[in-house]
């Protein structure tokens, strides 16, 4: 059935579906602290009734919830049982594990694994390196717009030009009330500097003090699948240390691009005894 053969209430529905996903993905971005209704609102451009009403209908669900005391929302029980269920396929979580604990180890700092989420990159995992004087300027679950911090930028910076100006465009109210040292022009600096290195490079520009390095993972076809990233404080990420560092990172992401490979390549593979039960 074509659009033109879509009654207005299929049109309508279809529209509900569209809104009430967009609220969902905006409560989600704010899974730490929760959302406030007023800021869905104004974030959505819905009128409050419309805004409160899909809520409402999500709750039924279970994929939000209401804390009661503040009233704002938070990601429910039904939405981390669909994570669950879609890690098993888009598992870049296990697929990092080990090399997470290589960097760690083999550095003494903190490693990330971070993947992209619309305009924004949510961090996985964090795994705590044993050098006794950390950073904590990221946690698993923390997101900021993509550009924002070392892996979040390597991630941008992979994508094209013409991507990267829409993100920008999409991130910039934000990026003006939420990050005063990120001004667009020093983004689009910071991507030239890592595609020239080969590696994104946060000058502690989030917590003063804390730098962090980082570099993307894709996929196969050329989509961007998440970054791997170290934090330090600033003394540990000396430019003396940068290139070692830089090594160890993209090490690691070539051996979790060689696992993403041979994942791509199993899934794709002919069923053979579906092949030959349709032949006989």
């Amino acid at each position: 059935m074509d659009d033109a053969q879509l009654s207005t209430g299929d049109l309508q529905g279809s529209q509900s579906v569209d809104r009430a996903l967009r609220l969902l993905s905006l409560v989600g971005r704010e899974a730490e602290r929760g959302a406030q209704l007023s800021d869905i609102v104004e974030e959505s451009g819905l009128n409050k009734p419309t805004a409160r009403r899909l809520l409402l209908a999500l709750m039924r669900a279970g994929l939000i919830e209401q804390e009661t005391r503040s009233r704002r929302y938070y990601l429910g029980e039904e939405a981390y049982v669909l994570g669950t269920l879609a890690s098993r396929r888009h598992g870049l979580l296990e697929l990092s594990l080990e090399s997470l604990r290589s960097l760690s180890e083999a550095t003494m700092d903190t490693s990330f694994v971070s993947v992209r989420r619309g305009n924004y990159a949510v961090c996985l995992h964090r795994e705590e390196g044993t050098y006794p004087v950390r950073t904590h300027a990221l946690q698993a679950g923390n997101q900021h717009p993509l550009g924002i911090g070392a892996g979040s930028l390597a991630m941008l910076a992979a994508l094209d030009d013409s991507e990267i100006e829409r993100v920008l465009a999409a991130n910039k109210k934000t990026l003006e009330v939420q990050y005063a040292d990120y001004s667009v022009e020093q983004i689009w600096h910071d991507i030239a500097r890592a595609r020239d290195q080969g590696y994104a490079l946060n000058p502690g520009r989030i917590f003063a003090g804390s730098w962090g390095m980082g570099a993307a993972i894709m996929f196969p076809d050329g989509r961007v699948a998440g970054a791997l990233s170290i934090a330090a404080i600033d003394s540990r990420m000396t430019v003396a240390r940068q290139p070692e560092l830089a090594h160890r990172i993209k090490s690691e992401v070539e051996r979790i691009e060689g696992k993403l490979r041979k994942m791509f390549v199993s899934s794709s593979a002919p069923d053979r005894a579906g092949s030959h039960a349709t032949a006989s």
